[in-house]
């Protein structure tokens, strides 16, 4: 087995690009399992700034195979060709893709450094492939390994502690454009529209609320509104609601819902604002563009959007280093406990061979023939040649040692089942 990833996200890719190649993206996955026996397992991270594919693959020889099959089934969802979709994917193999894994779930690989929302979004990627039937037990060593680097980095460091977030650094670059009292954002008079229910409008209605924003009217594309809004106790705009009306009388306008197309679009937004000049601050933070991006031509309009983000996110925060050694200390363990479990079939079986034999000899003598004390001596001496080695092949398959572990099966494959017939004992 070797586990393959592959990776398109915004440091090398345009926002656009990213997100065509998202098209359907969960079906991927799925597709992937049932279309080759190449790719046992798959898990597919898709967030705002990255798209991203985890792939157990049976044999490293058949990653040529499953990387093509990879562009064949992204190209026919994203309209790119298979050639295309196949340089826009980086590839990393074995312990590269752990790292790169542990370090996009520890906030190391986002637009804002540090931040905390991508933690949730690596675990959720693992939810839905347990649901999708495409996790294997090495993708969910993995994912839960991450999970436990991002903690530690946090811990360690304090990256994350601050809530830097791109919801957060969307709403400082929406705060220079929001009605103003001594010559700061006054939160406590905007009144909001946000647009979506998934997770960013829940981290966005969250933040809102920490700048004291406390008129937030939510409006679902899906009619969804209802539930979320109750739970959080704000406002739920009803199903078929005029979603212009509500914006002429807004000040921002969250938009997080990722539908198909614009919710809010230029032209009719310029319909409504005609002789007004009303200051109305759009957030759009759907990779799929909730938002026309024309509506910043607009009089009166200010729109920040993820590029918006990627251009003014905070530099790397002091502790990105000790940060980095966390990750690489993480990643290390992990390929050093995926060789143990990948080597130590070989180890079992062999002490399986003797303890098995001992046991089943054992099994076999008759009753009066059995004598208690000298079988439990016989188990301890047996388990004590057995120790030596097993310690030994399994110290060496840790750090990679392929001749150490060759070495140290030969010395338990030497280790005999004892002689416990009547006579010996």
């Amino acid at each position: 087995m070797v586990l393959l990833s592959l990776v398109a996200s915004h440091h090398s890719l345009d926002l656009t690009v990213l997100e065509r190649l998202q098209s359907d993206v969960h079906a991927v996955g799925r597709e992937l399992v049932a279309a080759t026996n190449a790719v046992t397992g798959a898990v597919v991270l898709a967030t705002c700034n990255r798209f991203e594919l985890y792939l157990d693959v049976d044999d490293t020889a058949h990653t040529p195979r499953a990387r093509r099959a990879v562009a064949q089934a992204v190209a026919s969802r994203s309209g790119y060709s298979a050639d295309d979709v196949a340089q826009h994917l980086r590839p990393l193999v074995g312990a590269d893709a752990s790292e790169h894994l542990f370090a996009v779930a520890s906030g190391l690989e986002s637009m804002v450094v540090g931040e905390r929302e991508i933690a949730g979004q690596v675990r959720r990627a693992l939810t839905t492939a347990r649901r999708d039937g495409t996790t294997t037990s090495t993708l969910e060593a993995l994912f839960q390994a991450a999970s436990r680097a991002s903690r530690a980095v946090e811990k360690s460091t304090g990256l994350g502690s601050t809530g830097r977030s791109v919801v957060g650094v969307a709403l400082d670059l929406a705060a220079r454009t929001l009605p103003q009292a001594d010559g700061d954002a006054d939160w406590a008079a905007v009144r909001c529209v946000l647009v979506g229910t998934g997770s960013y409008a829940g981290a966005s209605l969250a933040a809102l609320k920490a700048r004291g924003v406390g008129d937030v009217r939510v409006f679902s594309p899906s009619g969804r509104a209802g539930p979320f809004a109750s739970a959080r106790g704000v406002t739920a705009l009803p199903a078929g609601a005029d979603l212009l009306a509500e914006v002429m009388a807004a000040d921002l306008v969250v938009a997080c819902s990722g539908a198909a197309g614009a919710v809010l679009g230029v032209e009719a937004l310029a319909a409504v604002r005609r002789g007004t000049d009303r200051p109305l601050t759009v957030v759009d933070l759907a990779l799929r563009h909730d938002v026309d991006p024309d509506v910043r031509s607009l009089p009166g309009v200010a729109l920040v959007s993820l590029q918006s983000v990627a251009e003014h996110a905070p530099a790397e925060h002091a502790a990105l280093g000790h940060a980095r050694d966390v990750v690489l200390q993480a990643a290390e363990d992990f390929e050093a406990d995926r060789r143990v479990r990948d080597w130590d079939p070989a180890v079992v079986a062999e002490r399986t061979r003797v303890l098995g034999g001992l046991e089943a000899a054992l099994a076999d003598l008759p009753a009066a023939d059995v004598d208690g004390a000298l079988a439990r001596s016989l188990r301890r001496r047996t388990r004590a040649a057995l120790h030596g080695p097993t310690v030994a092949a399994r110290a060496a398959a840790r750090v990679g040692d392929a001749a150490g572990y060759a070495r140290a099966l030969t010395e338990l494959a030497a280790v005999e089942v004892p002689d416990v017939r009547p006579t010996t004992v």
